[in-house]
C-alpha cells in the first residue's frame, strides 16, 4: 500500500499500549499494526509550512517557514517560554487565537521520561503531551488560569527539577524506576511560595503510559529527511514522537512537520 503527501506529528489515544496515527496528505495511517513490519518512507524535497501552507525551503521551529515563525501565534516564544506569555496583559500575536489557547486552564506537572521533569500544558492536551514526550509516568501538580502563572511556577521549580527531555534515555528506555512521584509532589508543595499554592492540584492520580515497543535501541542512531531521503527499515516501536528501527536507527517524526512524504508499506 502506498500514502503520499505532507506528514504532521503522530495523533496519539491513550490506551496499553499508546495507539498512533500519522497524518499524510488527507489520510491518516494506523502505525501500530505496522510494527514488526518494513516501512520505505520517501522524501520528495518538498516542506510546506504547517501554518500558511507556502513552500520553504527551510523548516523552522518543527514545520514553520521563516515568515510565520515570526508572525504566527502557535510559533510564539511563550510556546517554548511560557512565563513569556503576555495575552493576560491583552498582548499576543492573536488576541483570538491566545483567548483559546494562552487564556484557558493549564497544567503543571512533573513526568518521567527518564528523570523527573517539570512541564507545562494546556488542560486539553494532558495525556497527549506526556506522550509526546515519552513519559512513563506522570502527575498533575497545579492548575492554572493562563499559561503565563503555569510558566512562573515551572520556572520557580527548574531550581529543582529539568525541564528538558534526554530523549536518548527515553528511547533506551532507561527510566528512572524508583521514582515517587507522589513523594515529589509533597516536596513541591512544601517548595512553592505561598502566593502560588493556591493553584495546587488536588489530583494525586499518576497516569501510567506503555508504548508498542518490541526491542528498544541499545544504542541510537538518529536520522532524518534532510540527510537521508530514503529511510526504510523494520519498524520495531513507537514511543514519543519518534519511530524506532532496526539497526538503532530512530526517526523524529514532529521534526519533520510538514514534509511531503511517499510511504510504501
Amino acid at each position: 500500500m502506498q500514502y503520499e503527501g505532507n506528514i504532521q506529528k503522530m495523533r496519539t489515544e491513550i490506551a496499553n499500549p499508546v495507539g498512533y496515527f500519522l497524518p499524510i496528505g488527507e489520510n491518516e495511517i494506523e502505525m501500530n499494526s505496522l510494527i514488526g513490519n518494513k516501512i520505505q518512507m520517501n522524501f520528495s524535497g518538498q516542506i510546506n509550512c504547517i501554518s500558511c501552507g507556502k513552500r520553504t525551503k527551510t523548516s523552522f521551529h518543527q514545520g514553520f517557514c521563516y515568515n510565520c515563525l515570526q508572525t504566527a501565534p502557535e510559533a510564539s516564544e511563550s510556546i517554548i517560554r511560557p512565563e513569556l506569555s503576555k495575552s493576560h496583559l491583552g498582548i499576543a500575536r492573536d488576541i483570538e487565537w491566545a483567548k483559546k489557547h494562552d487564556l484557558v486552564d493549564h497544567i503543571v506537572y512533573l513526568a518521567v521520561s527518564s528523570e523527573v521533569k517539570v512541564g507545562v500544558t494546556r488542560n486539553n492536551q494532558i495525556p497527549t503531551r506526556w506522550i509526546d514526550q515519552g513519559a512513563s509516568f506522570a502527575i498533575k501538580l497545579a492548575t492554572t488560569p493562563n499559561r503565563h502563572i503555569a510558566g512562573v511556577i515551572e520556572v520557580f521549580l527548574k531550581k529543582y527539577f529539568t525541564d528538558k527531555t534526554n530523549w536518548r534515555a527515553m528511547l533506551k528506555n532507561e527510566i528512572s524506576r524508583n521514582t515517587n512521584l507522589l513523594e515529589e509532589k509533597e516536596k513541591v508543595i512544601q517548595l512553592l511560595p505561598s502566593e502560588l499554592q493556591k493553584y495546587l492540584d488536588p489530583d494525586n492520580q499518576i497516569t501510567k503510559i506503555d508504548y508498542p515497543v518490541l526491542q528498544f535501541p541499545q544504542k541510537i542512531k538518529s536520522i532524518g529527511f534532510d540527510k537521508l531521503p530514503i529511510i526504510e527499515g523494520i519498524l520495531k516501536g513507537i514511543k514519543g514522537q519518534y519511530l524506532i528501527f532496526n539497526n538503532e536507527m530512530v526517526l523524529n517524526i514532529r521534526k519533520h512537520n510538514g514534509y511531503f512524504l511517499n510511504i510504501n508499506l
